[in-house]
């Protein structure tokens, strides 16, 4: 009898795919109402686990609150929240009052939620224009997204640019990255697997043997490739 294989096992949520609870804070923005603004000292840049960006330690209102930075902010620099701040480095104000072209990260898809994408160490979103009470931002993607321009946004490149170019060397050390993370490592190849532990595995050599395109009702065991896939074979140009 074979073993489940990782789908299985992941949908199970068993410990080796849950995310351990090792971050400090949520990294939401600082609560302002429209048309308020706050402003608050960068006292500490610190490290979080389970996190590949540094982020920074603020207090605002007699209290620390840990935040998502950018790059280029330091150790003593005042960081202002709300619609009367200035649009440079490290400021957060609404879409609609930074101009176009400027480098946006930690965007709201709705107002006061905090602060939902481009959150990830280098990335950025970029303004294209504004067209009454919507902004149009082109996502790290490429994907170009309409958002209501009341939604708040921090100017700036996320800190931790250029983390993927430096090669781990050594496995110790991916290893201790990944130990970090809700992933499971090393992860064994599906089709260097024996038939009986996985459906691609077996042959010759490593190849899948079979179509990859599954049904969406595919039993357990057997949903894994090309899940329901929208079209098959070879794209024409």
């Amino acid at each position: 009898m074979g073993k489940r294989i990782i789908a299985q096992n992941r949908g199970k949520g068993t410990p080796t795919y849950r995310a351990p609870p090792r971050r400090k804070a949520d990294l939401t923005h600082v609560k302002v109402d429209i048309g308020q603004t706050v402003t608050c000292v960068l006292t500490e840049i610190v490290h979080d686990s389970g996190r590949n960006a540094p982020i920074g330690k603020v207090r605002v209102n007699g209290k620390e609150k840990y935040i998502l930075i950018p790059e280029g902010v330091a150790v003593g620099d005042v960081l202002a929240y709300g619609d009367d701040a200035e649009p440079k480095i490290g400021n957060t104000l609404p879409l609609g009052k930074i101009p176009e072209g400027f480098p946006v990260c930690n965007l709201e898809i709705q107002r006061n939620d905090g602060g939902k994408l481009v959150r990830a160490s280098g990335s950025y979103a970029t303004v294209i224009s504004h067209e009454g009470d919507r902004t149009l931002v082109q996502l790290p993607s490429g994907v170009k997204k309409w958002f209501d321009s009341r939604c708040l946004a921090t100017v700036g490149v996320v800190a931790g640019g250029g983390r993927t170019d430096k090669p781990f060397v050594k496995a110790g050390k991916k290893y201790h990255k990944m130990k970090s993370k809700a992933a499971k490592w090393p992860r064994t190849s599906a089709v260097a697997m024996n038939p009986v532990d996985h459906p691609f595995g077996g042959g010759k050599h490593q190849h899948v043997g079979r179509p990859k395109t599954v049904a969406r009702g595919a039993p357990p065991g057997r949903k894994v490739g090309s899940i329901a896939a929208r079209r098959t074979g070879r794209r024409k140009r």
